[in-house]
């Protein structure tokens, strides 16, 4: 006898299409499409069957807008060593040890398997991989294919993916919560999630035979074992280099659920993204810096010399930091990114989809500096797992960026992300891999359905618009490069006042994409203000005017869980 707990705010909001669905079975179920995703995804398809659901199209992720590369240890001049500590200088003394040196040293391994797999990276005449270095790394190790390289490896890895007949890819399905199972009282585990399939052809077998209703649905998928790759946040802050996807569901899911959330104050503001009236969210990479470009002011004067010794090769926390005081310094609205001091043929070799993409609007980057402005770009913390993925929820894991490792502390080293998500991804499967057999040993059990109570369809959507607005101007403002403990205060207010605006809300009317991303961003901006506001100390990528020093007594992580506030915890 088994007795069951929906996730909180897991209600039934949703009519069902006519003809009820049954559950759908499956040994993994993997929410998100990006590198991470996608790398457990083949990794554990030789261990058992592996669906894998995704908001939009499955090429739609943060890893696929990744342009610089992945850091990995592959010069015979390079070591172990000097990856290991320039990963832990950047994260100013928050980075897991542990993590640091499992990653870095997986690395060559994972950059081998994702060439296997079809990666194609730039070389040089030697046929060797071609390297770069970017801000924070002591030497050129960052593998990359142009300024594409998210594009090429997810191509990759989305193209084996589909070889594989234990891979099952379903776009067009957003997760709504997780399902939560309680047996006899003992611990509560996650067998599976409740699924919004804004498609609404069922996902079995009427799929196959081209039946089903087009009216969206949710399904409940059971699994016996939940990976949570739901990627970043970015779109919680009005500036952000994201795409629209990046809304922080797993984080948001998996706090609902009760699981144990870590470091969320750090969110990464990338240093270069391009100001420009139409350009949406274009990052300009930091590989631009690596290679000589430099950042000045509108007038022309170079200013990154006055701020760090390292210059334009300084880590991003304080770049950002350097190009968001000059802008307030002077009441400008961007700085210049200059590297028309290298030749055309370079650049355009180095960076054609920066080029062609400047190009269409209108901006010549071999003859004219780039626009650029700092905007959120990477998030730091996540949910807490060890070394093998594992969240403090039986049966849930986390990889890549929605997940805490300890990999990143305080600040995350340039090209690390990609190279964590393959690393991270990969020791999941395996350990589920393992596992697997003591997994089925138990069947997949009966829960409820999803019903729709009394929820309406709304007519009101402007509401979510005009909160979703509202919510990321307030973290711009409050809760962005610079904070304050009364920026910190407005913040927290005004926040809980829109999330019981959006509470009201959900309960009221059939769930939409649009609402469950704006439920989402709202639950990670109140776990980023929370764990803000207990940080008294300036620490890598949280800096506040209150406590401009960094203090060693408060060298811990910031823990946070349903119920309980945020916290310190020794590493």
């Amino acid at each position: 006898m088994s007795a069951f707990r929906l996730a909180v705010c897991a209600r039934a909001a949703f009519v069902y299409a006519p003809g009820a669905v049954s559950p759908i079975h499956t040994d993994f179920l993997v929410i998100g499409s990006g590198v991470a995703g996608l790398t457990f995804a083949l990794d554990a398809a030789a261990a058992g069957e592996v669906t894998l659901v995704t908001k939009r199209a499955p090429e739609e992720s943060n890893s696929t807008y990744a342009q610089g590369g992945i850091a990995a240890v592959t010069d015979p001049t390079d070591t172990f060593d000097a990856h290991i500590r320039d990963t832990l200088v950047a994260g100013a003394g928050l980075c897991h040890e542990v993590a640091v040196e499992r990653t870095v040293r997986d690395g060559p391994a994972r950059i081998a398997e994702l060439r296997l797999r079809g990666a194609a990276f730039d070389v040089d005449e030697s046929g060797a991989l071609s390297l770069t270095r970017e801000g924070g790394h002591s030497a050129r190790r960052v593998v990359h294919a142009t300024d594409a390289t998210g594009r090429e490896v997810t191509r990759a890895l989305l193209a084996a993916c589909a070889r594989h007949p234990n891979i099952r890819i379903l776009d067009g399905h957003t997760a709504i919560d997780l399902i939560m199972l309680t047996n006899y009282g003992g611990p509560e585990r996650c067998v599976g999630a409740y699924v919004l399939n804004e498609k609404g052809a069922p996902s079995g077998s009427e799929a196959a035979a081209g039946a089903g209703s087009t009216v969206p649905r949710v399904e409940t998928f059971l699994a016996r074992a939940t990976v949570l790759a739901a990627g970043g946040a970015g779109k919680v802050y009005l500036y952000t280099t994201n795409p629209d996807v990046a809304t922080g569901d797993g984080v948001a899911m998996a706090y609902r659920a009760g699981a144990e959330i870590g470091n969320m104050e750090f969110y990464q503001f990338h240093p270069t993204c391009l100001f420009h009236p139409k350009a949406k969210s274009f990052l300009i990479s930091e590989a631009l810096r690596g290679e000589g470009a430099i950042l000045r002011l509108p007038d022309g004067t170079a200013f990154m010399e006055r701020h760090d010794a390292r210059k334009e090769l300084a880590p991003r926390d304080i770049v950002a930091r350097a190009i968001d005081y000059e802008m307030k310094r002077l009441g400008v609205e961007h700085v210049l990114l200059d590297i028309t001091h290298k030749p055309a043929s370079f650049v355009t070799k180095h960076f054609p989809t920066i080029h062609e993409a400047c190009l269409s609007f209108g901006l010549d980057i071999t003859r004219e500096p780039i626009p650029v402005v700092p905007a959120a770009h990477y998030m730091c913390g996540g949910i807490t797992t060890d070394m093998h993925g594992r969240t403090t929820i039986p049966g849930l894991f986390a990889v890549g960026e929605c997940a805490f490792t300890g990999l990143h502390g305080a600040n995350r080293l340039a090209s690390n992300s990609l190279l964590e998500g393959l690393v991270f991804g990969h020791r999941a499967a395996v350990t589920l891999g393992e596992e697997i057999g003591a997994l089925r040993a138990a069947p997949l059990p009966t829960v409820p359905e999803w019903t729709t109570g009394s929820a309406v369809p709304s007519d009101e959507a402007v509401v979510v618009a005009h909160n979703w607005d509202e919510l990321r101007r307030t973290m711009w403002n409050y809760v962005g490069i610079v904070r304050s403990d009364s920026r910190l205060r407005r913040a927290a207010r005004r926040i809980a006042l829109l999330q019981e605006e959006i509470r009201e809300y959900y309960w009221r009317h059939l769930v939409t994409r649009d609402l469950l991303e704006l439920r989402n961003i709202a639950t990670v901006a109140e776990l980023i203000v929370a764990s803000a506001a207990s940080r008294h100390e300036s620490r890598g990528l949280h800096y506040t005017l209150d406590h401009p020093q960094q203090d060693e007594h408060l060298c811990e992580d910031t823990i946070i869980r349903r119920g309980v506030p945020a916290h310190p915890r020794n590493r």
